[in-house]
């Protein structure tokens, strides 16, 4: 009895390594060996989800990695799919979430290994054989659910409609968020998967479905105009990436945007600043520069929204967004809910500074409960600060609340490279097609872009540089999308029954071949499972 533990052990690694070394023996050569090797396997389907993300984009790849993943599950025992679930898991989550290592570099090799058995742990919930593609479905769905929620308030990074949306699924993000494009592109990864086994009629089953995802969202509500435009310019001050507040000079980072601002030309009817580009110790409208900014807003004969951080005590900040009118009166103001963990406040602080005292922020940010609506001049302006912007709730929050128009002052200056600023980029298409809404994007280093309720890019600045983007007569638009309507639940309610569907499918099959071999039903799967 004292020997049953390790004999679980024993027997669970007996079976990892089977899994990494041991190729089928009927293959003829050793390159086809190695090629169907499932850690191989498992590798390049993580590759394929990877390189289907920003900044590479190659969105057909994902269809690609989600096929090779089913056809890892097929006929896997538990274990397996625990360990290949969690190999495609790791191959994607390393190189997709690579900038965490420029906050915490432990934090980064954590974060990868427990996302990517969170993928492997959610290939527990699909049936080895029969249901098989409808349990994948919803478990993908409920793991990328997770983790919009949970840990630390949510990590929804590297989803698969990030990728999604520069391809032909990206109309449903109107009916059902970031979920629904999830749902979609796993059922045309589990047709492929089909399609190379010649099921044809599963494969055209599980096609259809995303289709009519395509062909609901093509007539579902998309908001309309208002009938109201706005003339906004979006001030991008430059300079150089790969900064940490600590190790820059903040009175140069508001100087580079106050300099910029000159070139605004006259009758706008907003001028959008970024955020945090406003550093102060204390409340920035009894600062020095709180009265420049009152100057400026006079000058410009314009609304102006800034990005502020300021000192609330010695453990921590307040970063909102703050509105002055034309007169150069504070207005309005937008606490950030939605905080960076390890950037904008540190879990287990204690423990996290022994590893990487200097790279963390010294305080945690406040956080508020507001909507994000903000008033600009006479427009009600949903504001989603930074990273808030990947999470579609804050967007519905401040649509809700009246919001015509979408604002995503952000500051990526902290990270060298593209990979934040892409996902970022794509993530303001998403929250534009789920809302309706025009969305403005405003950097201090990149990138900065005006987005159309369809997620077309325009005016995209490059990373660095010092640019002032005009864009007249920006639609306002009201009217609420069913995502907005209904959220992320509908979408959670399907995959579980999804994942319920395909247990039961299996279960039925199990008993169908056990009646046909003349044997009692069991509910255990074939040895060979």
């Amino acid at each position: 009895m004292h020997d049953e533990p390790h004999h679980r052990v024993d027997a669970v690694v007996d079976e990892l390594v089977d899994d990494l070394v041991h190729p089928p023996d009927e293959l003829p050569g050793p390159i086809e060996r190695f090629v169907h090797r499932p850690w191989v396997r498992a590798v390049a389907a993580g590759i394929c989800l990877a390189a289907s993300l920003p900044p590479w984009g190659f969105w057909p790849l994902a269809f690609v990695g989600v096929a090779l993943l089913d056809r890892l599950l097929a006929g896997a025992a538990w274990r397996s799919r625990l360990w290949r679930g969690t190999l495609v898991g790791w191959t994607l989550f390393f190189p997709t979430i690579l900038w965490i290592s420029q906050l915490t570099a432990p934090g980064y090799v954590i974060a990868s290994l427990f996302f990517g058995f969170l993928i492997g742990a959610a290939c527990l919930l699909v049936p080895p054989h029969a249901g098989r593609g409808l349990a994948l479905i919803g478990a993908w769905v409920l793991v990328e659910s997770l983790r919009t929620a949970w840990p630390f308030g949510g990590v929804p990074l590297s989803l698969l409609a990030v990728g999604q949306v520069a391809g032909v699924l990206w109309p449903i993000a109107r009916i059902g968020g970031v979920l629904g494009i999830a749902a979609a592109t796993v059922a045309v990864g589990v047709a492929v998967s089909a399609a190379f086994d010649r099921h044809h009629t599963k494969a055209a089953a599980f096609a259809g479905f995303a289709i009519v995802l395509l062909g609901v969202a093509a007539v579902a509500p998309s908001g309309e105009p208002t009938g109201r435009t706005v003339d906004i310019a979006l001030v991008q001050g430059g300079g150089p990436q790969g900064t940490r507040a600590i190790d820059t000079d903040r009175r140069k980072v508001f100087e580079r945007h106050l300099d910029a601002s000159a070139e605004v030309p006259e009758g706008m009817d907003m001028v959008l600043w970024p955020e945090n580009v406003v550093d102060t110790d204390a409340d920035v409208q009894d600062a020095r520069e709180g009265r420049e900014l009152q100057a400026l807003a006079r000058r410009l004969d314009a609304p102006l929204s800034v990005g502020t951080v300021e000192g609330v005590d010695e453990e921590s900040f307040r970063n909102s967004q703050q509105v002055l009118d034309a007169d150069g009166e504070w207005t309005d103001r937008y606490v950030k809910v939605q905080r960076v963990p390890f950037g904008e406040w540190v879990p287990f602080r204690s423990w996290i500074e022994k590893v990487a005292p200097d790279t963390l922020a010294k305080r945690d940010a406040t956080i508020s409960h507001e909507s994000g609506l903000l008033t600009i001049g006479d427009v009600p302006v949903a504001t989603v600060i930074s990273w808030e912007v990947f999470f579609g709730h804050r967007a519905r929050s401040g649509v809700e609340a009246g919001g015509e128009l979408l604002y995503n002052p952000t500051n990526g200056s902290t990270y060298t490279g593209t990979f934040v600023q892409t996902q970022q980029v794509a993530s303001s298409r998403l929250r534009a097609i789920e809302s309706g809404r025009w969305l403005v994007q405003v950097a201090p280093t990149g990138f900065s872009a005006y987005v159309s309720p369809s997620g077309e890019v325009f005016q995209r600045t490059g990373t660095r540089e010092r640019a002032v983007e005009v864009r007249r007569d920006v639609p306002l638009r009201d009217g609420l999308t069913w995502y907005t309507r209904a959220g992320d639940l509908p979408v959670r309610v399907l995959a579980v029954l999804l994942v319920a569907a395909g247990w039961g499918l299996d279960r039925l099959a199990r008993r169908r071949a056990d009646a046909e071999a003349g044997d009692e039903p069991s509910l255990t799967p074939p040895a060979g499972a």
